[in-house]
């Protein structure tokens, strides 16, 4: 999930779009937007470092909501018709808080990474920060000195890369990413977002068979 130059919207779409049942749910019209607003707030705030008012949160939300009827027969025609894939198996997530860092710089890290491979992904969040590369023991070796270096590690993952055009938008991309998953029996377990691609993150085994529904979506597409 990107952190910089984020607004309010685009962080409740985020949210929403990564939990199934909320999204569902706010496809059917069978959620009250104040409740999950209240839910949600705590969340947007923590991404965002900064207090966010609740009726701005509702706002967001009903717009949300209001765009699914409108943006259903774009979705259904173009979302994925430039789009390219890239997937590669084998992923570790390795997480550190910003607290966790005092005990090893970040730059020096990227450095060590450097040395290691070039196949990996950087992402600096609110409180945090993320690599996404592949699983190696050279790579464990650099959080090594880190006290909690045991819970830093998610395993057995694969990410695809989407590559699309900068006039995207990707919060759309990923919300119909998600549902065309969804419905094959798929869930996310992540996504992140770059300036000009979005990274998913799914289980391992779970990785060849999305890579081809979401190439066949994409070749569907090309046709239309």
């Amino acid at each position: 999930m990107r952190i910089s130059s984020m607004s309010v919207p685009e962080v409740v779409k985020e949210i929403i779009t990564r939990n199934r049942s909320i999204y569902d749910c706010m496809k059917m019209d069978l959620i009250n937007y104040t409740a999950l607003a209240v839910k949600i707030q705590p969340e947007i705030e923590r991404i965002l470092g900064n207090p966010v008012n609740l009726n701005t949160v509702v706002v967001a939300i009903k717009r949300y909501a209001d765009s699914f009827e409108s943006k259903e027969e774009i979705r259904e025609e173009s979302i994925l018709k430039n789009a390219r894939l890239a997937l590669t198996d084998g992923i570790m997530d390795i997480k550190f808080s910003v607290k966790d860092s005092n005990q090893i710089d970040p730059i020096e890290i990227l450095d060590k990474f450097s040395k290691i491979t070039n196949n990996y992904e950087f992402f600096r969040m609110s409180d945090s920060f993320r690599f996404l590369t592949e699983d190696m023991e050279d790579v464990r070796e650099i959080f090594s000195s880190m006290s909690n270096n045991e819970n830093m590690f998610s395993t057995g993952l694969a990410k695809i890369r989407i590559s699309i055009p900068q006039t995207q938008n990707q919060s759309d991309v990923v919300s119909y990413v998600a549902e065309v998953l969804h419905a094959n029996g798929i869930e996310l377990v992540n996504a992140f977002f770059s300036q000009d691609s979005i990274i998913i993150i799914l289980n391992e085994k779970d990785s060849s068979r999305a890579y081809d529904i979401l190439h066949s979506e994409i070749m569907r597409n090309q046709k239309i």
